[in-house]
């Protein structure tokens, strides 16, 4: 019997597909290096299922890649080399809400929006958020521990999963911290599973920690002088207010949500740099802090111009200039970095890769934005219409180097949420050391003995 048919048992022909189409689309993320060339897709709808298919993946040795929204930007969920790809689009199911506990336990495949939504019906908040949280999956997001816009006030999502269910890559089901919010028992294996892309095994199920609603956010948009008042921004808004946000752009990056999207430019007055800060607004006191702190940047000339939205429709307008930078430039086809180091940081880092980068890019355009808030930077140089492709990935890889020696130097990630897949696995030395690899394939090998989930990515 062959591995189709075999497939078709464990499953059903609904939920095994091997069209060409469904191939490419299942086969791949975001990125656009990585040829997709999966064997076939397939549809779990439950743990059991999972683990069988697991089990037989281990008999035959057969590779399996997890697929959630399929929104990464490093190659994690790209399958080129005939393998079987594991969408968990049909494990989409809300299996408990527990309103005192604040809690969600969920199939892997919700997509994150739904989470959010179920939170908003009953008056609580999920806070992880990202301009892609209508595809993306809370299976996904846990294994890239995705990060997203709120990291500054509310963390990643690391810091909202209470348990979890995983099938590990020796076939076997755990239940990880049962939504436990204390549990000193030992080794918190759900932290491993957590950013593990994959590697180790595939989550299931999860159970999500929710918030409290917040009453009013009020969103700013502030033109900052340079890098060094941005930072200084930050942190006289920060010991003023609890922000749950703070994220910057540059003047070029403004230029192309103006021109391409036509987004009207949010100050009078024109500046290198640009924040966007957003706390919750829920009495005159906070309004009139935030209000005394921008008037103390003004009069320290860090702050040229300011916006502070005046409704709940201002402020998505406001944050538009922001969440969509990454559809509007994608256009340009931008080579990405997604970087971080830890705040105090951020200006000798954007110093430094600004020089690498004018240095080696004098002919390409290059935008800056970012959760500068946690010290994450996304550095994207823009193909020129008229440059191949595969010239221009060519020319930006040989500058990598560069840059993630100056991440080394300030000890800092060459992968702050996007993950490391394939795209960055060659460069995991510049953030690791030779013994936490070592230590990080000793892992893989207990939970995963014969190699079969996601090879390739991150080691």
């Amino acid at each position: 019997m062959d591995t189709i048919d075999s497939l078709t048992k464990l499953f059903d022909d609904a939920c095994v597909l091997t069209d060409a189409e469904s191939l490419q689309t299942y086969g791949k993320d975001w990125t656009k290096i990585h040829q997709p060339n999966p064997l076939a897709i397939v549809f779990p709808k439950s743990t059991e299922q999972v683990q069988a298919l697991v089990k037989y993946a281990n008999q035959e040795s057969l590779a399996l890649v997890p697929s959630g929204g399929r929104t990464g930007l490093s190659g994690g969920a790209v399958a080129a080399n005939q393998e079987i790809v594991v969408s968990f689009d049909k494990m989409n199911q809300i299996l408990d809400f527990n309103s005192l506990d604040r809690s969600v336990q969920c199939q892997a495949g919700v997509v994150t929006q739904q989470l959010q939504n179920l939170a908003t019906e009953n008056n609580l908040f999920y806070p992880v958020d990202f301009a892609s949280s209508g595809s993306t999956q809370i299976g996904g997001n846990i294994s890239t521990n995705a990060g997203g816009i709120k990291v500054v006030g509310y963390g990643l999502t690391r810091n909202w999963v209470l348990g979890l269910t995983v099938v590990t890559g020796a076939g076997e089901i755990l239940k990880l911290n049962h939504g436990l919010v204390k549990n000193a028992t030992g080794y918190d294996l759900r932290q491993l599973f957590i950013g593990a892309e994959g590697t180790l095994g595939f989550v299931t199920e999860a159970t999500m920690k929710l918030a409290r609603a917040p009453q009013n956010f009020s969103v700013m948009v502030l033109a900052i002088s340079d890098i060094p008042a941005l930072m200084k921004v930050f942190d006289a808004f920060q010991n003023a207010l609890d922000l749950s946000a703070f994220e910057f752009f540059s003047e070029l990056t403004l230029h192309y949500m103006h021109t391409d999207k036509g987004y009207a430019k949010p100050t009078e007055t024109d500046a290198p740099f640009y924040a966007l800060l957003e706390f919750d607004n829920d009495n005159e006191q906070r309004e009139a802090k935030a209000l005394e702190t921008f008037e103390y940047c003004m009069e320290q000339d860090w702050v040229v111009d300011g916006v502070m939205s005046q409704s709940i429709e201002q402020a998505k307008t406001l944050w538009k200039l922001r969440e969509d930078i990454s559809e509007t430039i994608a256009v340009y086809t931008p080579y990405k970095n997604d970087l971080s180091v830890i705040i105090s940081k951020v200006p000798e880092f954007l110093k430094k890769v600004d020089e690498v980068v004018a240095n080696n890019y004098s002919e390409f355009e290059v935008l800056w934005y970012g959760h500068i808030g946690d010290g994450n930077l996304h550095l994207n140089i823009l193909k020129p219409a008229d440059m191949d492709a595969a010239e221009f990935t060519q020319k930006c890889s040989v500058v990598n180097h560069q840059v993630f020696e100056i991440m080394q130097t300030l000890e800092g990630s060459i992968s702050a949420e996007h993950g490391v897949g394939l795209l960055k696995r060659d460069y995991l030395h510049y953030s690791r050391s030779p013994e936490e690899i070592a230590t990080m394939k000793a892992v893989k090998v207990v939970f995963d003995p014969n190699g079969i989930m996601n090879p390739g990515k991150m080691l």
